[in-house]
């Protein structure tokens, strides 16, 4: 029976993103996932809550991570036609000259749409629910490509699918989006925040993940860290987890070139 390192990142680029990254860890047979750890980067070795030392710390264990399979939710791309490159490995590199921080990623990306918040295609079909330099979105994505994805490639230390092949003995990293997974389940409710109501949906939402196969029934003490974090952050990286945990889906090559630039929303 073929057994799978699963790892789920609730991703943040929030100045105190120690606290706002949360990661879940688990084993996955046959697309069902146990649930081993779920703990915020903080909480990483050498991690802290300042971001850099969370992005570092991130970057380290999931290097580690050699034979695991890890969905991270933040945009891997940008939309075509703000692309230059032909390739995403070069769009990568050019990223961090080309926007030096958040704010002029979202400023440049505004400017050659004319104001409009362009989405990916794989947004559409994800009904993923910003654009990637979307005003809730954007720290999040040039932290991600700029401190996570972009040194993960050039250390050789993983993969990213779809634009990249599967290596043996390489971290598998795929984009994945909660939002998507609870939309294409038909569970997409409202559960972040604080009071019996939004608890008792963290709570609901472990089960029904359970009822239906996907989730092996978790330990008290991990489901009370998903139920108890009112953020939400907790139970997200259990949904990343989740999404990432169905391999034959992770392990697909790009179908064309727009997803071979843009990347796909894994859910």
């Amino acid at each position: 029976m073929t057994r799978q390192r699963v790892i789920g990142v609730d991703f943040s680029g929030a100045r105190q993103a120690g606290d706002r990254i949360w990661i879940a860890v688990g084993t996955q047979i046959r697309g069902c996932l146990t649930l081993e750890e779920c703990f915020p980067a903080r909480e990483l070795s050498n991690g802290d809550r300042d971001r850099d030392s969370a992005l570092a710390a991130l970057r380290t264990f999931l290097a580690g991570e050699r034979r695991a399979a890890a969905g991270l939710d933040f945009p891997f791309s940008l939309p075509k036609p703000l692309i230059r490159e032909t390739r995403w490995e070069a769009f990568l590199r050019a990223f961090p000259g080309r926007y030096p921080d958040a704010d002029s990623l979202r400023e440049s990306c505004r400017g050659a749409a004319n104001g409009r918040e362009l989405k990916r295609r794989t947004d559409g079909s994800a009904r993923v629910p910003f654009s990637a330099y979307n005003l809730r979105l954007y720290r999040q994505t040039h932290a991600g490509i700029a401190g996570v994805l972009l040194p993960l490639v050039e250390s050789d230390a993983a993969r990213v699918v779809p634009m990249q092949a599967p290596a043996s003995g390489k971290v598998l990293l795929a984009e994945t989006c909660p939002a998507s997974l609870l939309k294409r389940l038909d569970l997409y409710r409202s559960y972040k925040g604080r009071g019996d109501v939004l608890r008792d949906a963290r709570r609901n939402l472990l089960k029904i993940f359970v009822y239906r196969g996907l989730l092996n029934e978790p330990d008290n003490s991990l489901a009370e860290i998903a139920i108890e974090d009112t953020g939400g952050d907790a139970l997200d990286s259990v949904l990343a987890a989740v999404a990432a945990a169905n391999l034959p889906r992770l392990r697909g090559a790009a179908r064309d070139p727009v997803e071979r630039i843009e990347g796909r929303v894994y859910f």
